[in-house]
């Protein structure tokens, strides 16, 4: 139960049902922002009503974008790619750092002046490899340690096209770029270190922009006519990896996890999880928008230590504190590296699970751009942690604490509701 903030999580002895996550939390961003700039009515089904996404829909309103809420239902009235109308007041995204990205990129295409801030988190993590290339298209960026945190002041309008070489693989860096392209004359080109997650091209194209995608290159052709389109969000796989590896570790367990967005630039949670010898199955299916998807079936299972990093990051990044989680259970020793990037999440994501996991037990050490885990050691409950107010610290901490020996109690939970509204009902539900 939740009591003022507070996650209490009891061990389990075993999960077993079918059930459903919330919404993708990329694509809903994406679906919201995509459809304010289309002609015509977009609706969209199966929305994440948490919070990040909610201050998407919110800072569109502001800009004069009417949006209709209905349960996990969405209908936006897009005001076509040039409708947008200044701001009265500044654009708060809350805790969202995709929003602020993404909608940057928006922004500095605008012939007016806005100003978008966020919460304490936000106002902390680093805005400059976005201003950066948004202000070598020919947008106005000011922002705190010039442009490097925000607030950010943005004054757009009259972009030109560039050739942008990211210094490291981000979704959010390309897709705020490719966002920006919309509004330049030309073709605006995206070049990345490694392939990150793709649903930007994926759902640009879908709504009628031109793009081309050549091995680590992307380009966007400038001011297309979008439409308005019905998009179905799959569930999204960073939320079903907790359940995923719930299933995996919690003795006597069975979970069917339905409708999971199978993006193949998000599923390196599968992929880890099948190397440590994960008892998962998969039921594949395609989504009318072009994102593949399908059920996913987990099952308990003896786990092994792994190596990975490389290639593999950008594909499972946010799913490194819970992979975390499922190393601390596994034979052997689990080394994840090339994950500096986790340091400027919400949290130093690195820090924040080791101290968690170190207070339950477990032997983790941090590395300079990881983790090393040996795992085995019996999970210590009986202890009272920090989220530090980080939605996938707190979920992997609550995994954690399914398998522990005694109950514990996670501080500051109330940052789950960002993007998995009603986590503890559902592990209540495969625990009844």
């Amino acid at each position: 139960m939740v009591v003022n903030n507070e996650l209490i999580i009891e061990p389990k002895k075993g999960l077993n049902g079918t059930v459903r996550v919330p919404g993708d939390k990329s694509i809903s961003h994406r679906a919201v922002m995509l459809g304010s700039l289309a002609d015509g009515v977009t609706r969209i089904k199966g929305f994440l009503m948490g919070e990040d996404c909610l201050s998407t829909v919110r800072c569109f309103q502001e800009m004069g974008v009417a949006a209709e809420i209905n349960e996990d239902n969405v209908l936006v009235y897009g005001k076509g790619l040039h409708g947008l109308s200044e701001p009265q007041d500044v654009l708060d995204v809350g805790n969202s750092g995709t929003t602020i990205r993404l909608m940057s990129g928006i922004l500095a295409g605008q012939s007016f002046i806005s100003v978008v801030t966020g919460d304490s988190s936000i106002r902390k993590r680093p805005m400059g490899r976005v201003t950066k290339p948004l202000k070598e298209m020919g947008a106005t960026i000011l922002g705190r340690q010039k442009g490097e945190l925000a607030p950010l002041t943005i004054s757009g309008g009259s972009l030109r096209p560039i050739s942008y070489k990211t210094p490291v693989a981000s979704a959010q860096i390309k897709s705020s770029i490719l966002l920006a392209g919309l509004f330049a004359n030309g073709w605006t080109e995206v070049i990345e270190p490694e392939k990150s997650r793709d649903h930007s091209e994926r759902m640009l194209r879908y709504f009628g922009a031109e793009v081309e995608v050549d091995g680590l290159a992307v380009r966007i052709k400038g001011h297309p006519t979008l439409t308005g389109r019905e998009i179905q969000v799959p569930g999204d796989i960073s939320s079903a990896a907790f359940l995923l590896v719930a299933g995996a570790i919690v003795p006597d367990s069975r979970v069917v996890i339905k409708d999971v967005g199978l993006n193949p630039t998000r599923t390196g949670i599968i992929d880890v999880l099948k190397e440590m010898g994960a008892n998962l199955k998969i039921i594949e299916n395609t989504a009318d928008t072009g994102e593949p998807l399908g059920d996913l079936i987990v099952e308990t299972s003896s786990l092994q230590g792994i190596e990975f990093g490389g290639q593999l990051i950008p594909r499972l990044v946010d799913e490194i504190p819970v992979i975390a989680v499922a190393a601390a259970c596994a034979g052997g020793i689990t080394e994840i590296r090339d994950a500096a990037e986790l340091k400027v999440k919400e949290s130093n994501r690195i820090e924040a699970i080791c101290q968690g996991l170190q207070k339950m037990g477990v032997d983790i050490e941090e590395l300079p751009d990881g983790l090393r885990i040996k795992g085995g050691k019996p999970i210590r409950g009986g202890v009272t942690l920090d989220s530090q107010h980080d939605h996938r610290i707190a979920m992997a901490l609550a995994v954690a604490g399914l398998v522990a020996d005694k109950g514990i109690t996670i501080k500051n939970a109330e940052a789950i509701n960002v993007s998995f509204p009603g986590f503890k009902n559902l592990l209540d539900t495969l625990a009844s």
